[in-house]
């Protein structure tokens, strides 16, 4: 679970420590209080996006830092991960660690356990991680694609959802070398000697990626042998063999200092800092010593990388390309060339495309199974939800759609139904579904998959909004209930679930030296019969708000 969350000048936000708990934790405040700031932060943190703006006025970068605990269960998921990466285990394995600095240059570093990471990496461990569903997550459900990524989310299919993607492609490339074949035709022979004529020089020269790089670099420093050689020898003499050396002047300084210091201890710092110049000199020297050693500038080297040098140039320019892209239109004419002798056997073709369309149904077949099986529980999930969120009657279908031939997402296209009312038959729910209920909906789904998710903390941003009065309520209960497996946190502008926290933090917006800060409160029980009973009574708090606000924490 998240049990530190340490933020700096972020936003409105000077200096945030937090302390989280288990259960289930609601955020309350004022609109523009800063209320979401803490949940920008937590996803920049897993790799978001992020850009110098987010950088609290007047300061020159943000940080932001996040330390989960992770359970005994959990570590067969993500020390693996870790020991993968190359990123170090904590000496327990109980903690990781998340990290992000943002410069005011717009550019921004990352790291995992104290050590660099890229954004990917943070993305990737922080999916497993932290689970945000955000306030307007609802709009998702009108869009198809949105709509068959959650089913195959929910239900742990994305990685077979993958595979049947992968072997589509595979069969649209044979499929796209059969009608390359079909159509060549008479210019079969013809373009085969023109690419063979082509690739006899290339594969002479044989280009790799990066070795361009690498002989400019090469011929720069053979054919400025002399000067190398000089230089390094003058340097050499300056630091520790010549007359007057830097390293013999340094020791002259530190034993003339060391008697001084014997003397007067104030000259002590003096000492201290003349140290490591000595040692950093005279390690500079020893390196420049060992370069000249190792230093091979041998003239048929240069003659060499010289000639390969103008090769690169001279079919570069035959090739209409950059001697550094060579690589690339070497392996592309090859592929051509393949793609040519291939189209020859029209047999063989035929074979490799039945075979990749074979796998290809084999695996989408599979993955209908499992949606199969996946639509029918979540259909009667959500349904059974629904009766509980003032949609009594109600009836959620998770519909599979068969395709006349497959594509890349498999067998079958996927479209959420809803009846709002008994009786109705269930339709397309971008036609038929108001704001509302799509709100309703979209938090039920929420709740459901969460509960079977292995993800250990889940973070829901007003995705209440839109409700209230009872139904608000039983989003309280439902949010409370998940809290007994997973760690919730909730932002939220209703009393009726702010009151089913287990814990509850008011965000507050103050004016510090004239700079507007976010500041966050933990709350106790006092604390919190009043700020309901803000959220009941506005700004004007009676004592029948205070006594409604009891009632409800009570409850």
């Amino acid at each position: 679970m998240l049990q530190n969350l340490d933020i700096r000048d972020f936003v409105i936000v000077r200096e945030l420590e937090l302390d989280l708990s288990r259960g289930f934790t609601v955020l309350t405040g004022e609109t523009g209080a800063g209320k979401s700031i803490l949940l920008d932060a937590l996803a920049i943190v897993m790799g978001e996006k992020a850009d110098s703006s987010q950088i609290r006025e007047g300061c020159s970068r943000a940080q932001i830092c996040a330390t989960f605990t992770i359970s005994e269960s959990l570590k067969t998921i993500f020390n693996p991960w870790l020991d993968e990466h190359g990123f170090a285990l904590e000496e327990e394995g109980n903690f990781i660690q998340l990290k992000r600095i943002i410069e005011s240059t717009g550019r921004s570093k990352a790291y995992i356990n104290g050590e660099n990471a890229t954004l990917g990496q943070l993305r990737d461990i922080g999916e497993q991680l932290v689970d945000i569903h955000g306030q307007h997550e609802h709009q998702l459900l009108l869009k198809p694609g949105a709509q068959r990524q959650l089913l195959d989310r929910h239900a742990h299919l994305t990685p077979l959802q993958e595979q049947v993607s992968e072997a589509y492609k595979n069969w649209l490339s044979v499929d796209k070398k059969m009608k390359v074949a079909k159509t060549i035709g008479q210019n079969l022979a013809k373009d085969k000697e023109r690419l063979s004529w082509q690739l006899d020089e290339l594969d002479l020269l044989a280009p790799q990626v990066g070795e361009w790089r690498d002989i400019e670099h090469e011929h720069s420093r053979l054919s400025n042998a002399a000067e190398l050689i000089e230089g390094s020898q003058i340097l050499v003499n300056l630091l520790s063999e010549g007359e007057n050396a830097l390293v013999d002047q340094l020791s002259k300084a530190q034993s003339l200092l060391s008697d001084l210091v014997d003397i007067d201890s104030a000259l002590a710092s003096a000492k201290e800092a003349l140290e490591p110049a000595a040692i950093q000199i005279d390690e500079a020297a020893h390196t420049i010593n060992r370069y000249l050693q190792k230093l091979d500038l041998d003239p048929d080297r240069l003659h060499l990388v010289e000639a390969r040098l103008q090769e690169y140039y001279r079919l570069a320019q035959k090739n209409h390309c950059q001697p550094e892209e060579l690589p690339g239109v070497w392996g592309q004419l090859k592929e051509e060339l393949a793609s040519l002798e291939a189209a020859q056997n029209i047999e063989k073709l035929e074979k490799e495309l039945k075979q990749t369309w074979d796998f290809y149904t084999k695996q989408a077949k599979q993955l209908s199974s499992s949606r199969q099986k996946a639509a029918d529980q979540l259909s009667q999930s959500v349904t059974t939800a629904m009766q509980s969120l003032a949609m009594a009657g109600g009836k959620f279908v998770v519909s599979l759609n068969p395709l006349e031939q497959g594509n890349q997402f498999g067998l079958e296209n996927i479209e959420f139904l809803v009846a709002g009312h008994p009786g109705v038959q269930p339709r397309p729910i971008s036609k038929v579904a108001s704001g509302g209920e799509l709100a309703r909906i979209s938090l039920a789904i929420a709740v459901i998959a969460s509960s079977v998710s292995q993800i250990p903390t889940l973070i829901f941003d007003e995705v209440d909004a839109g409700i209230g009065g009872a139904v608000a309520q039983t989003v309280g209960k439902l949010l409370k209930q998940l809290g007994q497996e997973h760690q919730v946190l909730c932002v939220t502008h209703l009393p009726q679930v702010a009151s089913q926290g287990d814990h509850q933090w008011r965000v507050q917006k103050l004016v510090d030296q004239g700079q507007t800060m976010s500041n966050i409160q933990v709350l106790n029980r006092s604390d919190r019969v009043q700020e309901i009973a803000r959220m009941l009574g506005g700004t004007e708090i009676t004592e029948t708000t205070l006594r409604h606000a009891r009632e409800l924490l009570d409850q």
